[in-house]
């Protein structure tokens, strides 16, 4: 039922965005041929004509349009007749493209502000993370930490904690052996080495049968995140410049946790010091207990990548009591997730947001329909505003096929003083065209599998 409510309100998005067009072209007297809701695939439900536009309804619901006499090759209205699109003033033409953009902000702006009101209150976008449960058992190192349950994480590694994947995120980038580490820690352990072996031979290989001293071993450095990386639209990138072999890595593991080791194959004293360096690397919290901050001591994730805590997590929100409080943070949310939505926008334009992590309509439903079943009706209207809002700023884009493109070339043609060659445009359009429909495709295939994978 939750799937059928959020694919309605989609559908609803798609529906308001095309009579913001259809409404804006009837204001200059444009003749509209049809205005259709969903896309014209399969079977057509219902049609009526209704004075000089058709209105039509089609099985395929994800979709609308809105058609002029223009898109019509055949259609019997003189060339030059003023009630066709193209005849139009420029800027009546602007509108009319723009219209469908503002009619989706319009509809954003109402269901954030809807929701302030019925609800009484807004999501601030930020989290308070408890500390739910502390399992030893799944980390050893938890049993000699004075982390407890009701704290409040505030800090890893010295860092405002922002959103509540980034204890998760921590946790897998500095978990033990990720099989590489940086030659400043290799020479570190080298020395130590050296000092607990003083007749070890330190040139070649080391004579099979040795026992070596092997010193405790110096965490790696902790890892430090930018925003980008825990917004998922840039990839961590360590200091690290030592990459262990194969035969490394072996060395690492039968030396793990012991303190001497008996040489059985051909290793060096650097073998050695590079496989002690490649462990892991500490993850530093901050928490808030009884008003004051503590620090708690280095806790290592286990070599699967987790810490050994639950945690609970609780969602800030600010009361909209007042008309003016309303209207003061619908306004915010807004700029918030349209800030949001550019800045991803703008790394996915930088290649810096790989094709795998896009997703699109059957995600978004999907996610959707699990936020009203869990989190309620308001969460969902509020995920149908930003979900307006994106396809505002997705169709505004100067990009040939979408209204944006259409805008773009509505200046060139005011610059000119004369209109794009009609086989030009049509030959850029189609080719976008292409270029969205392989996109779409992609988009598609990842929502798939995102919902074979169980990713969302």
């Amino acid at each position: 039922m939750n799937l059928i409510i959020m694919l309605l309100l989609i559908s609803v998005l798609i529906i308001v965005h095309e009579l913001g067009h259809f409404f804006a072209a009837r204001l200059f007297k444009i003749k509209v041929d049809k205005f259709g809701i969903g896309l014209p695939i399969g079977p057509t439900l219902y049609e009526k004509q209704i004075g000089e536009t058709k209105f039509l309804i089609h099985a395929f619901l994800l979709g609308g349009y809105v058609s002029f006499p223009d898109d019509d090759e055949n259609c019997e209205l003189p060339k030059f007749s003023p009630l066709r699109f193209e005849n139009k003033p420029i800027y009546q033409r602007a509108i009319v493209i723009a219209s469908g953009v503002i009619a989706n902000v319009l509809a954003a702006y109402f269901l954030v502000f809807l929701t302030a009101a019925m609800w009484g209150k807004l999501p601030l976008n930020n989290y308070d993370i408890y500390v739910s449960k502390v399992l030893p058992d799944v980390n050893q190192e938890l049993k000699t930490t004075n982390l407890k349950p009701k704290d409040k994480i505030i800090k890893i590694n010295g860092a405002k904690l922002e959103y509540p994947s980034d204890i998760n995120l921590y946790a897998t980038l500095s978990k033990k052996y990720d099989n590489e580490t940086n030659s400043q820690l290799v020479k570190y352990h080298y020395n130590e080495i050296k000092k607990l072996n003083p007749t070890l031979n330190d040139e070649g290989v080391i004579k099979k049968g040795t026992k070596v001293i092997l010193p405790e071993i110096k965490q790696e450095n902790e890892i430090h995140l930018t925003k980008d990386i825990k917004l998922g639209v840039g990839k961590y990138k360590s200091n690290d410049d030592v990459v262990l072999t194969p035969g490394l890595i072996e060395l690492r593991d039968k030396i793990a946790n012991k303190r001497t080791y008996t040489i059985d194959g051909n290793y060096t004293m650097t073998d050695l010091s590079i496989a002690l360096s490649d462990n892991y690397h500490p993850i530093n919290l901050t928490v808030l207990r009884d008003g004051k901050e503590i620090n708690i001591k280095s806790i290592s994730p286990t070599q699967d990548g987790v810490i050994g805590i639950e945690k609970e997590i609780v969602e800030n929100y600010i009361k909209t009591k007042t008309l003016k409080d309303k209207i003061i943070y619908t306004n915010k949310y807004l700029y918030e997730n349209t800030y949001m939505m550019l800045y991803g926008l703008g790394k996915m334009f930088m290649g810096k947001v790989p094709l795998k992590d896009l997703h699109g309509i059957v995600a978004i439903t999907k996610i959707g329909s699990d936020i009203i079943e869990y989190q309620g009706l308001f969460k969902g209207l509020l995920l149908t505003a930003v979900i307006s809002l994106n396809l505002a700023i997705v169709n505004i884009l100067p990009i040939p096929a979408l209204d944006g493109g259409h805008l773009l070339f509505l200046a060139i043609e005011k610059i000119k003083g004369q209109k794009v060659n009609e086989k030009t445009l049509n030959m850029i359009s189609n080719a976008c065209f292409l270029l969205l429909i392989v996109l779409m495709l992609v988009v598609v295939f990842n929502d798939i599998l995102g919902l074979v994978t169980n990713k969302f």
